[in-house]
Order: structure tokens, then sequence, then C-alpha cells
């Protein structure tokens, strides 16, 4: 059946609609996220209820009795805060490098996993080993192993030095973050790109190869292309949890250097210095930022759902 209809004049382009498995699909969708989306809204709604309510106040726990409301002026102290904006522009630049450099690594993987004929169940389960580890666990081996005094990344470094201090300054601190970041979430993103390895075709693959087209060529021509949906999944799950980052921080480095997430942020403002008003913005804020960022990747990838599924 088709998913095109013409409806518009001669001169103008056909628009799509949906076909009637396409239909089908998304009501059936719809049914079974109902109940948790309806679990997650009492479950949620409350607290984002309250921090929105929170943010429109002036208020500390070490006065209680001294709230008052000023609409939307923790907002502009911390949109006009460069403090706010460094603290974000680290959060990007973690969220842009971990999640470049997992999708590269985590495609290899993939790749291979793939293409093995032996132990596949056993490989597969081996490399979730690191996603499986506490991130605060993770966390601490890894500062551990960063250390100038017991850790061994130095000595594997000799052209550092062994008594080179990672934590001693912002661009070292960053990659141990990172790093510690990328070793325990490729996994992950490994595991979604060979699910969607899975969908690509091996008669499309055979095909190309008779055609004389390199393993190259393959990949950009027919690989890459029919992964894009789960690349998408991918980057935008990896992306999202990014950009949220907070426990390695807390435990390499607790902010120090420069260091500090949008998440740190808020947890200094709110736990630590006990101003509930300024910090429910920032958690608000937080919040908006990450459903613009679902959005614009969502949009950079635009992927056509009927075609992946190989309607017509």
């Amino acid at each position: 059946m088709s998913t095109y209809v013409q409806t518009a004049a001669p001169d103008e382009a056909p628009k799509a609609v949906d076909s009637d498995r396409t239909r089908a699909e998304n009501s059936l969708a719809r049914k079974l996220v109902a109940p948790a989306v309806v679990l997650m809204l009492v479950v949620t709604a409350f607290p984002m209820l309250r921090a929105l309510y929170l943010s429109m106040f002036s208020y500390s726990l070490t006065a209680p009795d001294d709230k008052e409301f000023v609409g939307f002026q923790n907002y502009w102290t911390a949109l006009s805060d460069p403090l706010f904006w460094r603290d974000t522009g680290n959060t990007v630049m973690v969220m842009i490098v971990t999640v470049t450099i997992e999708l590269i690594i985590g495609f290899a993987f993939a790749m291979v996993m793939h293409k093995l004929i032996f132990a596949r169940g056993t490989i597969r389960t081996s490399i979730l080993i690191p996603y499986g580890v506490i991130t605060v666990v993770s966390g601490f081996a890894w500062q551990f192993a960063f250390s100038n005094t017991n850790g061994f990344v130095n000595s594997w470094l000799p052209f550092i030095g062994d008594d080179f201090n990672w934590f001693a300054k912002y661009d070292s601190s960053m990659i141990a973050i990172m790093a510690s970041e990328i070793w325990k979430t490729t996994p992950f993103m490994s595991l979604l790109l060979l699910a969607g390895l899975a969908q690509v075709s091996e008669d499309m693959l055979e095909a190309a190869k008779v055609d004389g087209a390199t393993w190259i060529q393959r990949l950009y021509k027919v690989i890459l292309p029919n992964m894009r949906a789960a690349i998408m999944v991918a980057v935008l799950f990896r992306a999202l949890d990014a950009y949220r980052i907070f426990d390695n921080i807390f435990v390499m480095t607790a902010g120090a250097n420069n260091t500090e997430s949008i998440s740190f942020l808020t947890y200094r403002q709110v736990i630590e210095q006990f101003q509930l008003g300024i910090g429910s913005a920032l958690s608000v804020l937080l919040f908006l930022s990450v459903l613009v960022l679902a959005y614009a990747i969502v949009k950079l990838f635009k992927v056509d759902l009927s075609a992946a599924r190989q309607e017509n």
C-alpha cells in the first residue's frame, strides 16, 4: 500500500500521510506507553511543580521565615552569572567529547560483536561489565588510577612523568573525568548500535559488494544510512545522560579547578548552601535545556521512521 497521496496542486510536492500499518503501530505504542507515562507523571509531577514553585521565591533553609516572592529574579540571577555559563560550557564539552568518542568506539565494538561466530552471548555479556559498575565506584576507581602516588596511568604514559598530578589543573582534571565517563558508558552505546546493525540487510551488503563497492563505500552508502534510527537513539540517550553528569565530578574533583557541571552547581546551591530558591531555578533551567537538547538531536537526525520500517 502507498504511504503518499496527491492532495496538492500539480506544481506542489505530494504530502506524506500515515499508512494503515503506521496508524495501527502508533495506536498500539500509545497504549503500551500510557501506563508508564501515567506512573512517571504521578511520581515526578509533584517534585517538578514544587521546584517550579520554589524557584519563584528567595528562600533559604537557614532563614525559613524570610521566604519572599521574587518572581523570575532567580532565573535572571542564574542566567546573568558567569559561573552558570562556565559550568554550562563544561557540561556541553563533556557531552560532546564523550558522546563522540563513545559513538566511534561503540560502533567499532558493535561491528566486531556483529561478526562474531563463537561465544557471542558471553562476549556481549562481558562487555557490559563496566556499565554495570555503580558510577560512584567507577569514579573512585578512576580517581585511584589517575593518582600520582599509587595510580597506574602515569606508568602507562611515561612521557608525562611519574609524578604528574592529573587533578592539579583544569585540562587534565577534565580528561580524567571524561575518561571515566567513556569507559563506563561505551558498552551501552555499543549494544544500542549492535541492535541497529542487526537491521541492516545482508542482501543489500552483498549486492553492494558484487557491484564492486569497497568496505568504506558499503559503510557510508549502506550501513550508516540504514542505522540512522539506531544511531539517533544511542546519541539521544547518551547525550541526555552526559548532560546531567554529576557523580564522576563529585567523586573525582568535587568541582575543584573549575570542573563543575550544571548538576553540580545545583547541588552546591541546594545541599551545601541551602538556597532552595536559586537551586530550584537552576534545576528548572537544567530540565528545560535537556528538553531543548532532545528536540535538537531528533531534528538533527531527521529520521523517517516509516522509511526505517521499509514501508512503501
